[in-house]
């Protein structure tokens, strides 16, 4: 691979880049990802939030007894099926079920049993009745319940194994546990679970003009608030953000310290800026002479088109642009898809969905935009909006986005209501 793209001018030209799809630029990263091996146990409730190292199946059905879906009686339907308002069945109530309690009967012709919603259904009952319609009264020594009426089919009568039989797959390796993954896990009894060890992932800034955080502003310099957006990504894909600090625009000490960095325990390494053909664009110089394989270093699309990927040893290696939306646009692109990659959970079609413009994208693009946008459904469709300023360089309206636009090449503009391709951000739900 490194051989042909050297031939065509993907590795050893700052200037002359060869210009890859975003498709065929995540195909080629996707190729270099190995999927994690190691696993940790941890307790349940520090499941939330992690991916399964393993399938997590039924080692009983579920439910494993029958139960009641009503509080109302457990009854035999041969001996309600005539019941009516003008002729009710009455039967002998001889047990009484709470939930949690095993009942100690049979029941057998003219008997039901008062039972709670969730209760083990006794044997010989194949129905439920609700106790709407019922009237329970005593009378000569005995407890009996009039029946008026009973649905045939023996509704509120959940079986044996209706929602899994035994030896089912409830989830499957890479799943992310959420609520109803961790209601899962707990019905399984899955007091301690395997779960992926978090991707660790080196953030590296680059830049004289960056200021740390706490820093007072000064003429011609920015505070580095490309590091904790990365930060937070990065632990919203499931991986362990590894703060590098930041290193000014100077080759040499950039190169010791991603030499440093790639030869850590770090599972990939990202660095932000210096991926263009400016004269201090240090990272475009690095990625010319270091020695693992460059895999891209242009993709044909707006902001971000440098971002930059290779590969060392199996570590992975990201030049993203250093303006603030372009690096988020490059992470959602690609460092995303390969940390969910590493755990085993990547799926394109997982985070693509249609929508309908709703205003028009009049700007010409010679190549596919990547526009944020807010999806909402109005109307009963989703309709996607641009949103904040469609500068590579703009970083409020980040906080603002739920999606991606995909914008394809034109020469005329998207006019409002044309049909778009849209991604959805990670971590939130699109309608």
């Amino acid at each position: 691979m490194e051989a042909q793209m050297r031939q065509n001018g993907t590795i050893n030209d700052k200037w002359n880049r060869r210009t890859l799809t975003p498709a065929e630029a995540t195909d080629r990263l996707l190729a270099c990802v190995r999927p994690r091996t190691g696993f940790e146990e941890v307790p349940l409730a520090e499941a939330i939030g992690r991916r399964l190292a393993v399938d997590a199946t039924t080692k009983e059905p579920i439910p494993h007894f029958r139960r009641a879906g009503m509080d109302g009686y457990a009854v035999r339907l041969e001996d309600v099926a005539a019941a009516s308002s003008e002729e009710p069945c009455e039967l002998e109530i001889v047990e009484h079920i709470p939930c949690g309690a095993v009942p100690l009967r049979k029941l057998e012709r003219g008997q039901a049993a008062r039972i709670m919603t969730g209760g083990m259904v006794p044997e010989g009952a194949d129905a439920v009745v609700m106790q709407e319609m019922a009237e329970a009264a005593c009378g000569h020594g005995r407890e009996y319940v009039r029946i008026r009426k009973a649905d045939p089919r023996g509704t509120h009568l959940t079986p044996i194994g209706e929602e899994a039989a035994e030896g089912t797959i409830l989830l499957r390796a890479g799943q992310l546990i959420g609520a109803g993954e961790m209601a899962d896990l707990a019905t399984l009894g899955s007091s301690r679970v395997k779960v992926f060890r978090k991707p660790r992932v080196a953030i590296l800034s680059t830049g004289t003009e960056l200021l740390d955080v706490a820093a007072p502003l000064e003429p011609g310099k920015v505070r580095n608030s490309n590091a904790y957006m990365l930060a937070a990504l990065i632990a919203s894909a499931g991986g362990e953000a590894v703060p590098a600090g930041t290193v000014p625009d100077d080759c040499d000490r950039a190169e010791r310290l991603l030499g440093e960095l790639l030869a850590s325990d770090a599972d990939a390494v990202v660095a932000t800026g210096g991926v263009s053909v400016g004269d201090y664009d240090i990272m475009a110089d690095y990625f010319l002479r270091w020695e693992g394989t460059t895999l891209f270093n242009k993709v044909a699309m707006r902001p971000g088109s440098p971002t930059t990927a290779g590969v060392w040893k199996e570590k992975l290696l990201f030049g993203l642009s250093g303006n603030p939306s372009a690096c988020f646009v490059g992470f959602e692109l690609f460092v995303r898809p390969a940390l969910l990659a590493m755990q085993r959970s990547y799926a394109a079609a997982d985070w693509e969905f249609a929508a309908y413009l709703a205003e028009d994208y009049l700007k010409v693009n010679a190549y596919a935009r990547y526009v944020r946008g807010r999806a909402e459904l109005r109307e009963g469709r989703v309709e996607a909006r641009p949103i904040g300023l469609d500068q590579s360089s703009a970083v409020l309206s980040i906080k603002d986005a739920n999606c991606l636009i995909v914008i394809p090449p034109t020469k005329s503009g998207i006019r409002r209501g044309e049909l778009v391709k849209a991604i959805r951000l990670g971590g939130v739900i699109v309608p």
